[in-house]
């Protein structure tokens, strides 16, 4: 099956609020972070991780997650969801009054300890314990979940397909509502993407899939381009290419969402989003978070003047 044969509409989720600001020096205000969500949504953004519900004590940059979350909220068209690493971090999420979070675990298990200091296997059952407490507590709750590492990891380098797959499966049973696979530290190909997202695929049974890749070793476009011609549809990026993992050394950069859109509409997917509006408020985020490194071969070389004309799909 080619391209033309399926969806033609390509969603873009904006992670930069949460996964690039996680390991920045500055401490944004909430008043700025909200400035960058409603002008995305303007941008045509609709899908934003807004912040995270860690303890503020390991991550200053999210002790304002509840204000954030909140004021969120009352943008309109914009959908908005956290990262939540355990049950309590879940329950604040809802008390805050999102409708949609991102539950997180790894699939390598060194990762895992490093990240929320538990093994996988613990975290699947955490996990579990939320859509038990989801049950009674906040039935409309949408509960993603997401596993990190899903291509290699830094401390222990492989991981299988099996070890994912057979976590994707205890998630699914538990009643996860949404999957996202993660390559967290950079390390997948397109070939490696394409065999493990059509065995995805064919697990989740029409459940949300979204892909979230790094450009560490400049391979995360290629890798977009590979799980879209499975069909995957949904991707993850941060505005400049902010972003990381705080225990990979050189692990940089969340594929850039400027980018991303505009190899998504060159492949004739259609996100809805500006790219002009995105690269005028990246200027701005530039000034605020000042030393940090962005990236992004769009906002160094511009739009080409073919850029307006349909891309036609080989």
């Amino acid at each position: 099956m080619n391209m033309r044969e399926r969806s033609d509409k390509a969603t873009v989720r904006e992670v930069g609020l949460r996964d690039g600001l996680q390991m920045v020096g500055t401490i944004l205000t909430a008043q700025q972070k909200i400035e960058w969500c409603t002008r995305e949504v303007a941008a045509g953004v609709w899908e934003i991780e807004v912040t995270s519900f860690v303890p503020p004590k390991l991550v200053p940059q999210f002790g304002d997650s509840v204000e954030v979350a909140r004021a969120a909220l009352g943008i309109a068209g914009l959908h908005a969801s956290a990262l939540v690493p355990n049950l309590k971090g879940a329950q604040r999420a809802a008390e805050a009054g999102l409708r949609k979070i991102d539950f997180v675990l790894s699939a390598s298990d060194a990762h895992n300890q490093k990240n929320v200091r538990r093994s996988t296997a613990e975290s699947v059952e955490d996990f579990g314990r939320i859509i038990e407490w989801r049950k009674e507590a906040a039935p409309d709750l949408v509960v993603g979940a997401g596993i990190a590492t899903a291509f290699g990891c830094a401390i222990s380098s492989e991981v299988r397909a099996d070890r994912v797959l057979g976590i994707l499966d205890e998630l699914l049973a538990h009643g996860a509502d949404e999957i996202t696979i993660a390559d967290t530290v950079g390390y997948a190909n397109p070939a490696q993407v394409r065999a493990l997202m059509r065995e995805v695929i064919a697990r989740v049974g029409g459940r949300p899939l979204t892909c979230h890749f790094h450009d560490t070793r400049g391979l995360g476009l290629a890798n977009v381009d590979a799980a879209a011609q499975t069909g995957v549809r949904i991707f993850d990026a941060s505005l400049g290419g902010l972003g990381g993992c705080p225990f990979a050394s050189n692990a940089t950069g969340n594929i850039n969402t400027e980018d991303c859109v505009y190899l998504l509409k060159s492949m004739g997917l259609d996100t809805g989003i500006d790219v002009r509006a995105l690269l005028e408020l990246r200027r701005e985020i530039e000034t605020w978070l000042p030393g940090e490194p962005f990236v992004g071969a769009i906002s160094r070389a511009g739009l080409p003047k073919t850029y307006d004309t349909r891309a036609v799909l080989a």
